[in-house]
């Protein structure tokens, strides 16, 4: 089978590897894909969220299936016109998306549903929150920008000054929420949905700070690990219960067509699993960790999503670990140089696999960094400590100027008795 896949970072070349190891694997093609996706099948010119040159991309390459990997495309509404061009693809409509593209949106249809999560409190005016915010010093809260942010859109903090400064950047041109802060540990489930059933996979666990411990600044996540330990069966069904099946049950009754996966972002507090967001798309970096660990084909599971047969869906998975690290280029999650040439860079091996993330080739050949997440580093193994082990040397073997990573991915969920 011919597949299209929209996107340029670490999720898309995983998602490319596995498609790559197909049976059914007839021609690949990647728009705009990365350095390593080239090697995979054949990168192609375009911007991913313009609509004419994706349905004309589907024509050249002649794709049957298009994944859509990236949220940005998604809320422009490519899968729609994708759909109305016949083509089968992985990924909900422009209305179904705004459960990521309009946290008003989502938790609106949360409320309605009844599903729990963090109190929250919205504002669409500066003035609004500043006056509100006076009495709430000492109280940690969590703002959040409604709208699209490349996972860099939430801010923590006890500081009235530091709120009101995000607030009042934010409030520019979006909507700001504000939560409570919830205690936990979080999970990133998914649910891959046809549009009337759902199958859910193994949980994982991202790590979004940029500092060893949970510490520093939110970013787009620095690492993940899959499966996650404390996600045990019992777990897993009250979230089923509580959170997954309400939220599909409202997309059912209030007609939006799901067809693709939603990620439930989930944090495990004391008084039980509370929900913290959705996405509309797999995660990235969890995708890197969870791809490498599923046993069933991969277009297999792409097409029986995308055409509404989830029912027949048998997923097996290799019982392993899966720990993958993130390699950030010097400064982010804040500012950071672009196209950083790479010095070294170890090839991927049975156990240890390295994805990149918008990398490109100059002129010369030499290949260079294209964003602040750059690489991912997995690390396979029989339990934890060696698929960390495996994941912390790849990483280490990665060169280029100012690159750094946590090294302590996954350690608080499998700390050593």
């Amino acid at each position: 089978m011919k597949t299209l896949i929209l996107g340029s970072g670490a999720r898309e070349h995983a998602i490319a590897w596995a498609f790559a190891q197909s049976r059914t694997n007839s021609g690949l093609f990647c728009l705009p894909g990365n350095a390593a996706t080239a090697e995979l099948g054949t990168n192609l010119h375009g911007d991913p969220e313009n609509i004419a040159a994706v349905l004309k991309a589907t024509q050249y390459t002649g794709s049957k299936l298009v994944i859509v990997g990236p949220e940005a495309p998604l809320a422009a509404g490519v899968a729609d016109s994708l759909r109305e061009a016949g083509l089968a693809v992985f990924g909900p409509g422009k209305e179904a998306a705004k459960l990521e593209a309009s946290k008003s949106f989502a938790r609106a249809l949360t409320d309605r549903a009844g599903i729990p999560s963090a109190a929250t409190k919205q504002f669409i005016a500066f003035n609004d929150f500043a006056a509100w915010l006076p009495g709430k010093e000492g109280n940690k809260l969590v703002l959040k920008k409604s709208g699209l942010a490349a996972g860099k859109g939430v801010f923590e903090s006890a500081d009235p000054n530091e709120l009101k400064a995000f607030a009042k950047k934010v409030l520019q041109s979006d909507t700001v929420l504000v939560e409570e802060f919830l205690e936990g540990y979080e999970l990133s489930v998914f649910a891959l949905c046809d549009g009337e059933d759902y199958i859910l996979m193994p949980a994982c666990a991202d790590h979004k700070k940029s500092g060893e411990g949970n510490q520093g600044q939110n970013t787009g996540g620095m690492g993940a690990i899959c499966p996650v330990p404390c996600s045990d069966p019992d777990l897993m069904r009250r979230i089923e219960s509580i959170i997954i099946e309400p939220t599909f049950r409202m997309l059912w009754q209030e007609g939006l067509l799901y067809r693709g996966v939603l990620f439930f972002g989930i944090m495990v507090t004391a008084s039980g699993p509370k929900l913290l967001e959705f996405n509309v798309r797999f995660g990235d970096p969890e995708t890197q960790s969870l791809l490498p660990l599923l046993a069933s084909d991969a277009i297999d599971l792409f097409w029986t999503v995308s055409t509404g047969r989830v029912r027949e869906l048998q997923l097996e998975y290799r019982p392993l670990t899966a720990v993958g690290i993130t390699l950030a280029a010097p400064g982010y999650p804040g500012a950071y140089p672009a196209h950083i040439p790479v010095q070294a860079l170890p090839a991927s091996s049975a156990n240890a696999l390295l994805f990149h993330a918008s990398t490109l080739r100059d002129a010369e050949g030499q290949l260079r960094t294209g964003g602040g997440r750059c690489f991912s580093a997995v690390g396979l193994g029989q339990d934890y400590f060696q698929a960390h082990s495996r994941a912390l040397k790849l990483a280490e073997a990665v060169h280029f100027e100012g690159v750094w990573f946590r090294h302590d991915i996954g350690r608080a969920f499998c700390k050593d008795s």
